[in-house]
């Protein structure tokens, strides 16, 4: 989590350098290592910044070439104002048909591969790495490069605005036991080839995540109106030191 808030912190330097216009449209940001030293903080954490910066749309990474700043644009504003609720209803909707569409063709590798994912949830290696191979190996697995795509873009919206990065990190460390026993159950469904019941265990994955993020919203907006009831009881109070 901490390597995220921090990644943050220097999207956010290098967004109000832009706005200053100390990088101006079309102009090339400095390489990666300057990058790393102007801000103190390590190259992956730079490559983490850039990526959300790009899915943002404020630059374009070109190959071989660098980072260019981009105008800002209408789409890049509707992509700011998505939040975790959007991108998981998108991503229930899609991912429940790229399952289906899985369990005609995935291969004995693939489904060795999506595997060896649960292992490595099961053993408690890095869930959101291991979550993403798997959904990956999945979408792919369809022989649709469109689908494949379109899972791609939906999983970089988790990291498109820093409010979404938030809504995640309160949920999907909630519990991991129940996120393993459905990945399991989507697992179950492709290699049984029924493509009715891997779309509906990939729906139900994605019901708990939104009901889970209806709980969290549910909680803040609990302390929130406990907290303004605190003040205002402060303020009318007689009783003061």
């Amino acid at each position: 989590m901490a390597a995220k808030r921090l990644f943050w912190g220097i999207v956010e330097l290098i967004e109000a350098s832009i706005n200053a216009g100390q990088y101006p449209v079309g102009s090339r940001l400095p390489p990666e290592r300057e990058l790393a030293t102007q801000f103190n903080v390590s190259r992956p954490t730079i490559r983490e910044a850039i990526i959300a910066l790009e899915v943002r749309g404020k630059v374009e990474v070109k190959t071989s070439s660098g980072v260019y700043v981009l105008a800002a644009s209408k789409s890049n504003h509707n992509i700011q104002q998505i939040n975790a609720f959007e991108v998981t209803q998108a991503r229930a909707l899609v991912e429940g048909e790229v399952a289906a569409l899985s369990a005609a063709s995935i291969s004995t590798d693939e489904l060795d591969a999506l595997e060896q994912t649960l292992i490595d949830m099961e053993e408690g290696g890095d869930m959101q790495a291991a979550d993403q191979t798997f959904h990956n190996i999945i979408a792919g697995s369809t022989r649709n490069e469109a689908m494949h795509n379109l899972v791609e873009n939906l999983w970089s919206l988790r990291t498109s605005s820093k409010e979404i990065v938030n809504d995640y990190d309160s949920v999907c460390s909630k519990d991991n036991a129940k996120t393993i026993a459905e990945h399991r159950a989507i697992f179950n469904a492709l290699k049984l080839g029924d493509a009715t019941k891997a779309r509906t265990a990939m729906h139900n994955h994605f019901n708990r995540l939104i009901n889970t993020l209806f709980d969290a919203e549910e909680a803040r907006a609990l302390e929130e109106i406990k907290r303004k009831a605190s003040e205002k009881r402060d303020l009318y109070s007689i009783r003061r030191p």
